[in-house]
């Protein structure tokens, strides 16, 4: 497992492994997301503006697609800020590569985080490569260290729209948010990957969580290669973003 936690408003920090790289899986919907929300800021996109996605961009049924569900025969349009919303608060992976697509592919998305000083991490694949052969996911990859530097880039001023999806988003509700206070608001993103002969490649979660005094905790936590239960591997996020709140709140 690796480990990085950020005081955002101090830059003070903590990190176990957080040099290390680790699959981001669905994590990497949030740098796509960002990158997209760029191009918006930048006036080459709108939110409101429609986006076609063709049959051909989506995903096989073995990956979450609620966008896909709702839309089998493809050939729709439908704006830009559900897309996105799909992407973070439903984790689904046509979305993310409809994202991709508009913010100029991995190379393009992989720039952007350079220009705004954000080193360690990569995308580099679509979901839809992804789905393909299960050691593409090593592709797509984050250090914990990386990944809270990218959260504290968040602001509520530019990325508003992000931070409520990510606050809204369903999936992983035992990983950050599980042994946090009732009402503490945590804006996140999960990745989980398959599992293959018994070993998951991927349990992650990494996000935002306003302290009581206002202040932000950025932390990420990634799980990799674990042959552990999924509660195990959930308890061991859980208690991480604990101690990080126990460390910060008096």
């Amino acid at each position: 497992m690796g480990i990085a936690v950020r005081l955002v408003e101090t830059g003070e920090h903590f990190s176990f492994n957080g040099a290390e790289h680790f699959p981001m899986q669905s994590v990497y919907k949030l740098p796509i997301s960002m990158a997209v929300m760029r191009e918006v800021e930048r006036g080459k996109l709108k939110l409101d503006q429609p986006v076609r996605v063709a049959k051909s961009e989506l995903v096989p049924r073995a990956l979450h697609s609620p966008m896909r569900d709702a839309h089998p025969d493809g050939d729709f349009e439908m704006p830009l800020r559900e897309v996105i919303q799909y992407a973070i608060a439903e984790s689904d992976g046509t979305a993310s590569d409809v994202l991709m697509r508009l913010a100029g592919g991995p190379e393009r998305i992989t720039a952007y985080l350079r220009e705004i000083g954000v080193k360690g991490l990569v995308v580099a694949t679509t979901e839809m490569e992804m789905s393909k052969e299960v050691h593409v996911q090593y592709r797509n990859w984050s250090t914990p260290e990386g990944m809270v530097e990218l959260l504290a880039k968040l602001s509520p001023q530019h990325d508003g729209l992000l931070l409520k999806y990510m606050a809204e988003s369903s999936p992983g509700p035992k990983r950050l948010k599980g042994l946090l206070p009732a009402g503490t608001v945590v804006a996140h993103k999960t990745g989980t990957s398959g599992s293959d002969s018994g070993m998951t490649r991927a349990t992650n979660d990494v996000g935002l969580v306003t302290l009581p005094d206002g202040r932000h905790l950025a932390i990420a936590v990634f799980v990799s290669d674990a042959r552990a239960d999924v509660e195990t591997r959930e308890r061991v996020i859980a208690r991480s973003a604990r101690a990080a709140w126990d460390r910060f709140v008096k």
